[in-house]
């Protein structure tokens, strides 16, 4: 076996063994550093010797390392002699077919509200992902040594604040699921549309979110909100396959060829997205249900806007933002004309809700060109092109901006 067969074990089996070291030790930080230990030696050691049982072979060899710190540390002499005493960790906690409650306490630990929203993504791709900190680094573009010091201090925060390894009672788990929401939220945002950098799309960022988000599905399937995310997920990431070119330049939705559209994740968004609406949709199944809309019209003309621009004004009012007003504007232009719209957008501006963002102004530009005030909507998209860090996205507002002459 070799480095790529260490990666694909441990990248789907790594929550499963964070988990169960974590609530055999009662130390999270202990878990997750003698699991990477563990895949250490399994790179040095596999190559020569490939194990039957590779996820045994890396729990027991975790469990060890685990031993071995805590036999270095004199205060813990009796967890030591616990983990000591012959007792095993039995093949039922590591059942590659089982999902338990121990990867589901990981993700609330790793998304506790204590934590920074950065510190919260790049603890959950690292130890309930899998992902190394060269991989979190590169997905988001910072240093590595700075993903580093954030995991870091997320544990020393963690240990310093006494979190439990252990679900939060019914009552307060509800309550804290949001922010474990948010955080594949983010992590599938960035993939989708990467913030900064030369790529449109990082599709195994978002990809990884997916798989995080069907994880978390299976923990809570009587949690509606959990299945429109997925939703919200599978039926945007269907459309990748048709959002950028051959040399990897965006190509706007008016442009698309839908059928390439990946139309097995449509599927599978829209059976989510039925299991988000038993108890009415929340935040993430509006937008799931608006994503359906999309993944269900044949064209952008055919599309119905009318039902979009009502679920944007029903997302607005429960969890309202400038971002979602900016997209009930677009789909008023489709809807209505772009005078409607334009109102709409002025009124964010008046307010400055959306301070430094290119959005606004890339939004506007749109409408005032469609208008045929050609002047206007130029300094707007060439302002736009300022304020993007997305050099993809900025290449098509210059050249959207070129072509108004």
């Amino acid at each position: 076996m070799g480095t790529a067969d260490v990666e694909a074990v441990w990248r789907i089996e790594s929550a499963r063994i964070v988990a169960v070291l974590t609530r055999f030790t009662g130390d999270f930080a202990l878990a997750e550093d003698a699991a990477q230990e563990a895949v250490a030696e399994a790179l040095v050691s596999w190559p020569l010797v490939s194990p039957a049982d590779p996820v045994g072979w890396l729990m027991a060899t975790a469990r060890r390392r685990a031993i071995d710190a805590i036999r270095r540390r004199t205060a813990l002499q009796d967890r030591y002699a616990l983990l000591a005493a012959d007792k095993e960790i039995g093949p039922e906690e590591i059942d590659p077919d089982r999902i338990d409650d121990d990867v589901l306490a990981l993700m609330f630990v790793s998304c506790h509200p204590v934590l920074s929203r950065e510190a919260r993504v790049a603890l959950t791709l690292r130890v309930v992902g899998g992902l190394s900190s060269e991989e979190i680094a590169r997905a988001f573009l910072v240093p590595v040594p700075t993903v580093q010091a954030r995991i870091t201090r997320a544990k020393k925060t963690i240990a310093a604040a006494g979190v439990p390894f252990e679900l939060p009672p019914a009552g307060e788990r509800r309550e804290r699921l949001g922010g474990v929401l948010s955080v594949l939220y983010v992590i599938f945002t960035e993939g989708s549309t990467a913030t900064s950098g030369d790529r449109l799309l990082r599709p195994d960022v978002a990809y990884e979110a997916i798989r995080l988000a069907r994880t978390l599905a299976a923990l809570q399937p009587d949690e509606p909100e959990v299945h429109g995310l997925l939703a919200l997920c599978e039926l945007t990431a269907a459309r990748f396959p048709a959002r950028t070119g051959p040399d990897g330049s965006p190509v706007l939705l008016e442009d698309q060829d839908r059928r390439r559209w990946d139309f097995s994740a449509i599927r599978r968004g829209l059976a989510a997205l039925a299991k988000a609406s038993t108890r009415g949709l929340g935040p993430y199944g509006l937008q799931a249900a608006i994503a359906a809309t999309h993944a269900s019209a044949p064209s952008v003309e055919a599309t119905d806007w009318d039902r979009i621009v009502v679920l944007y004004e029903a997302l607005g009012r429960v969890a309202p933002s400038p971002v979602v007003e900016l997209n009930r504007a677009v789909a008023v232009a489709m809807a209505s004309g772009p005078e409607q719209a334009l109102a709409i957008v002025d009124e964010l501006i008046a307010s400055d809700r959306l301070p430094g963002s290119h959005l606004v102004p890339t939004v506007r530009g749109e409408l005032l060109a469609r208008l045929g005030r050609h002047p206007e909507a130029r300094a707007e998209l060439e302002l736009a092109a300022r304020l993007c860090a997305n050099q993809r996205e900025r290449s098509v507002l210059l050249r959207k901006a070129a072509a108004l002459g």
